[in-house]
């Protein structure tokens, strides 16, 4: 019974490699990853190393990889450095704000572009992915302009609202929405259902990973950005995390080993926020851009 099994075993596993293909290759794509990935984390540990020196440490020269002696102090002295808390703070509020926003905004969009029919509505939905070309710097001065006559310099508003629209998350939702059983909908509608009704009762409930995924994708990318805080905050009270790494740049030179420690302590919300909707965001990545009708 063992040899039969043994036998059966083996049957299977050979017609599980298609022909011409090397029974190597899976050890070969395996070793290009993880290359890839102790690449990728290089620059990751040595800035929790540096965050770990001493100031004579981190501008020696050769430089040294592994510190002397841990110096946990160089958080404590980063944290009292400037503000600290009031800067984790506000690109908690921002990054959750403009997450929450864009989400609720392309969760409309992409329901009125996937199930809705009226006239233009593909035209439409192009011209308005066509803004993806378009690089954000060149919208900075009209949006700064409108931000300023409106009285949100250096307010969460004026972090918030110009950034709470994006054609990419209207891109992604109605890719997904659009593979969901256009008979759910009917169903609800024929038992007098209305269209908000349909978009809240079934639409959204079946469409948490792609929620999840473009949250994610969101939070992550405005809790590392620069430019429009830069431009728009001027005082601790809305500084975010991103511009608040910059005090540590002086005039005549800078505390790099503050500077890792500060760097370590912002990177820890972003991980904290992916591995809590780890499962979520690695559905939506899956099924979201490849969506049927």
């Amino acid at each position: 019974m063992t040899a039969v099994t043994g036998r059966l075993a083996r049957t299977r596993a050979r017609r599980s490699v298609k022909p011409g293909t090397s029974a190597a290759w899976p050890y070969v794509l395996f070793a290009i990853l993880a290359g890839t990935a102790v690449i990728t984390l290089i620059p990751i540990v040595w800035m929790l190393l540096t965050a770990l020196k001493t100031s004579s440490e981190v501008s020696a020269d050769p430089p040294t990889w592994f510190p002397q002696t841990l110096r946990w102090a160089n958080f404590r002295d980063a944290w009292n450095f400037a503000p600290f808390g009031r800067y984790l703070l506000n690109s908690l509020i921002m990054a959750g704000g403009i997450a929450l926003t864009q989400v609720a905004t392309s969760a409309l969009a992409a329901y009125a572009f996937a199930r809705l029919r009226f006239p233009g509505r593909d035209l439409l939905f192009y011209l308005y992915l066509g803004t993806l070309i378009i690089p954000p710097q060149v919208t900075v001065i009209p949006q700064f302009l409108i931000v300023r006559q409106l009285h949100w310099v250096d307010t969460y508003q004026g972090l918030i609202i110009p950034q709470a629209f994006t054609a990419f998350g209207v891109f992604l939702l109605r890719q997904f929405f659009r593979g969901i059983p256009f008979e759910l909908e009917e169903a609800a509608r024929i038992d007098g259902a209305s269209r908000w009704a349909c978009f809240w009762r079934i639409i959204l409930p079946l469409s948490g990973p792609a929620l999840a995924a473009l949250g994610i994708f969101s939070f992550m990318f405005h809790w590392n950005n620069l430019l429009w805080p830069l431009i728009v905050s001027n005082t601790d009270r809305t500084i975010p995390i991103v511009v608040g790494l910059t005090r540590f740049q002086g005039e005549h030179g800078t505390d790099w080993q503050l500077l890792m420690a500060a760097s370590v302590v912002a990177t820890i919300p972003v991980l904290v926020a992916y591995f809590a909707a780890q499962r979520w965001f690695v559905q939506g990545i899956a099924t979201s851009g490849f969506g049927g009708r």
